[in-house]
Protein backbone atom coordinates (compact mmCIF):
# COMPACT_ATOMS: atom_id res chain seq x y z
CA UNK A 1 0.00 0.00 0.00
CA UNK A 2 2.88 2.33 0.78
CA UNK A 3 4.30 1.74 -2.73
CA UNK A 4 1.00 2.74 -4.40
CA UNK A 5 0.75 5.93 -2.34
CA UNK A 6 4.40 6.72 -3.04
CA UNK A 7 3.95 6.27 -6.80
CA UNK A 8 0.80 8.39 -6.76
CA UNK A 9 2.63 11.17 -4.94
CA UNK A 10 5.56 10.91 -7.37
CA UNK A 11 3.25 11.21 -10.40
CA UNK A 12 1.48 14.18 -8.80
CA UNK A 13 4.81 15.92 -8.18
CA UNK A 14 5.99 15.27 -11.71
CA UNK A 15 2.78 16.63 -13.22
CA UNK A 16 2.85 19.71 -11.02
CA UNK A 17 6.33 20.48 -12.34
CA UNK A 18 5.08 20.65 -15.94
CA UNK A 19 5.20 24.12 -17.40
CA UNK A 20 2.86 23.27 -20.27
CA UNK A 21 -0.90 23.37 -20.10
CA UNK A 22 -2.03 19.77 -19.86
CA UNK A 23 -5.35 20.61 -21.54
CA UNK A 24 -4.65 20.52 -25.29
CA UNK A 25 -6.31 23.04 -27.55
CA UNK A 26 -7.56 22.57 -31.08
CA UNK A 27 -5.53 25.55 -32.31
CA UNK A 28 -2.65 25.02 -34.71
CA UNK A 29 0.13 27.01 -33.08
CA UNK A 30 2.77 26.39 -35.73
CA UNK A 31 4.06 29.57 -37.35
CA UNK A 32 2.53 30.47 -40.71
CA UNK A 33 4.80 29.43 -43.56
CA UNK A 34 6.03 32.40 -45.54
CA UNK A 35 5.94 31.47 -49.22
CA UNK A 36 8.12 33.08 -51.87
CA UNK A 37 11.28 32.75 -49.78
CA UNK A 38 13.89 30.03 -49.69
CA UNK A 39 13.14 27.40 -47.08
CA UNK A 40 12.27 23.79 -46.47
CA UNK A 41 8.56 24.12 -45.76
CA UNK A 42 5.76 23.31 -48.19
CA UNK A 43 5.22 26.28 -50.52
CA UNK A 44 8.72 27.67 -50.10
CA UNK A 45 11.51 27.80 -52.68
CA UNK A 46 13.71 24.75 -52.14
CA UNK A 47 17.32 25.54 -51.25
CA UNK A 48 19.74 24.29 -53.89
CA UNK A 49 22.56 21.92 -53.01
CA UNK A 50 25.36 19.98 -54.64
CA UNK A 51 26.08 16.45 -53.48
CA UNK A 52 28.28 13.60 -54.51
CA UNK A 53 26.78 10.20 -55.03
CA UNK A 54 27.80 6.58 -54.67
CA UNK A 55 28.17 6.47 -58.46
CA UNK A 56 31.83 7.07 -59.26
CA UNK A 57 32.64 10.75 -59.83
CA UNK A 58 29.00 11.82 -60.03
CA UNK A 59 27.64 14.96 -58.44
CA UNK A 60 24.12 16.28 -58.56
CA UNK A 61 22.51 19.65 -57.92
CA UNK A 62 18.88 20.13 -57.06
CA UNK A 63 18.61 22.90 -59.64
CA UNK A 64 19.82 20.73 -62.53
CA UNK A 65 17.52 17.87 -61.53
CA UNK A 66 14.42 20.08 -61.33
CA UNK A 67 15.22 21.48 -64.78
CA UNK A 68 15.11 18.01 -66.31
CA UNK A 69 12.42 16.26 -64.24
CA UNK A 70 8.84 16.93 -63.12
CA UNK A 71 9.95 16.63 -59.49
CA UNK A 72 12.74 15.44 -57.21
CA UNK A 73 12.09 13.14 -54.26
CA UNK A 74 14.64 12.98 -51.44
CA UNK A 75 14.32 10.15 -48.90
CA UNK A 76 16.65 10.45 -45.88
CA UNK A 77 17.94 7.02 -44.89
CA UNK A 78 19.95 5.49 -42.06
CA UNK A 79 19.82 2.01 -43.68
CA UNK A 80 17.83 0.72 -40.70
CA UNK A 81 14.92 -1.77 -40.91
CA UNK A 82 12.30 1.01 -40.91
CA UNK A 83 14.13 2.83 -43.70
CA UNK A 84 14.40 -0.45 -45.60
CA UNK A 85 10.65 -0.93 -45.36
CA UNK A 86 10.01 2.62 -46.59
CA UNK A 87 12.59 2.41 -49.39
CA UNK A 88 11.25 -0.97 -50.56
CA UNK A 89 7.76 0.50 -50.71
CA UNK A 90 9.03 3.65 -52.47
CA UNK A 91 10.88 1.60 -55.08
CA UNK A 92 8.05 -0.90 -55.67
CA UNK A 93 5.20 1.62 -55.69
CA UNK A 94 6.53 4.87 -57.12
CA UNK A 95 9.90 4.72 -58.89
CA UNK A 96 8.78 2.84 -62.00
CA UNK A 97 5.36 4.55 -62.08
CA UNK A 98 6.86 8.04 -62.23
CA UNK A 99 9.68 7.87 -64.79
CA UNK A 100 10.04 11.65 -65.02
CA UNK A 101 10.49 12.07 -61.26
CA UNK A 102 14.05 11.84 -59.91
CA UNK A 103 14.29 9.71 -56.77
CA UNK A 104 17.30 10.02 -54.47
CA UNK A 105 18.13 8.24 -51.25
CA UNK A 106 20.07 10.63 -49.01
CA UNK A 107 22.69 8.98 -46.79
CA UNK A 108 23.38 11.50 -44.06
CA UNK A 109 24.98 9.11 -41.56
CA UNK A 110 28.00 7.40 -43.13
CA UNK A 111 30.23 10.40 -43.79
CA UNK A 112 31.99 9.04 -46.86
CA UNK A 113 31.11 7.87 -50.34
CA UNK A 114 32.78 4.49 -49.75
CA UNK A 115 30.87 3.77 -46.54
CA UNK A 116 27.59 4.92 -48.12
CA UNK A 117 28.20 2.69 -51.15
CA UNK A 118 28.86 -0.29 -48.88
CA UNK A 119 25.62 0.35 -46.97
CA UNK A 120 23.73 0.82 -50.23
CA UNK A 121 24.93 -2.49 -51.69
CA UNK A 122 24.58 -4.42 -48.43
CA UNK A 123 20.98 -3.21 -48.17
CA UNK A 124 20.13 -4.16 -51.76
CA UNK A 125 19.65 -0.70 -53.25
CA UNK A 126 22.36 -0.76 -55.92
CA UNK A 127 19.72 0.21 -58.49
CA UNK A 128 18.92 3.55 -56.81
CA UNK A 129 20.94 6.76 -56.74
CA UNK A 130 22.29 7.62 -53.30
CA UNK A 131 23.40 11.14 -52.46
CA UNK A 132 26.10 11.20 -49.81
CA UNK A 133 25.58 14.09 -47.43
CA UNK A 134 29.18 14.06 -46.15
CA UNK A 135 29.03 17.41 -44.38
CA UNK A 136 25.29 17.13 -43.57
CA UNK A 137 24.41 20.13 -45.73
CA UNK A 138 21.23 18.58 -47.16
CA UNK A 139 20.17 17.39 -43.73
CA UNK A 140 20.58 20.91 -42.40
CA UNK A 141 18.86 22.63 -45.33
CA UNK A 142 15.80 20.39 -45.13
CA UNK A 143 15.76 19.30 -41.47
CA UNK A 144 16.04 15.83 -42.95
CA UNK A 145 16.47 12.87 -40.65
CA UNK A 146 15.42 9.23 -40.74
CA UNK A 147 12.42 8.71 -42.99
CA UNK A 148 11.88 12.36 -43.91
CA UNK A 149 10.69 12.63 -47.49
CA UNK A 150 10.98 15.83 -49.49
CA UNK A 151 9.31 16.50 -52.83
CA UNK A 152 10.45 19.49 -54.88
CA UNK A 153 8.54 20.23 -58.07
CA UNK A 154 10.05 21.33 -61.39
CA UNK A 155 9.55 24.97 -60.37
CA UNK A 156 11.77 24.44 -57.33
CA UNK A 157 8.91 24.64 -54.82
CA UNK A 158 8.74 22.27 -51.85
CA UNK A 159 5.56 20.21 -52.18
CA UNK A 160 6.17 17.83 -49.26
CA UNK A 161 8.41 17.68 -46.20
CA UNK A 162 7.35 14.98 -43.76
CA UNK A 163 7.98 11.45 -42.58
CA UNK A 164 7.32 8.70 -45.11
CA UNK A 165 4.85 6.78 -42.90
CA UNK A 166 2.90 4.58 -45.32
CA UNK A 167 3.81 6.57 -48.45
CA UNK A 168 0.24 7.68 -49.13
CA UNK A 169 1.06 11.39 -48.90
CA UNK A 170 3.91 10.89 -51.38
CA UNK A 171 1.51 9.13 -53.77
CA UNK A 172 -0.97 11.98 -53.44
CA UNK A 173 1.68 14.63 -54.15
CA UNK A 174 3.13 12.73 -57.13
CA UNK A 175 -0.35 12.13 -58.51
CA UNK A 176 -1.08 15.86 -58.44
CA UNK A 177 2.06 16.89 -60.37
CA UNK A 178 1.33 18.65 -63.66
Amino acid sequence: MFFVKFMGLLVLLLLSACQDDLNPSDQDERPVVQTGITGNQVGQIAPDFTAGSTILASTYTLLSETQTHDAVVLYFTMWCPICDEHMSHLRATYVSNYPNVRFFLVDYVNGSIGAARSAQLASGYGDMTVLVDVDRTIESLYDGTMGITIVVDKNGIVQMNQGYSDGSKLGQILGELP
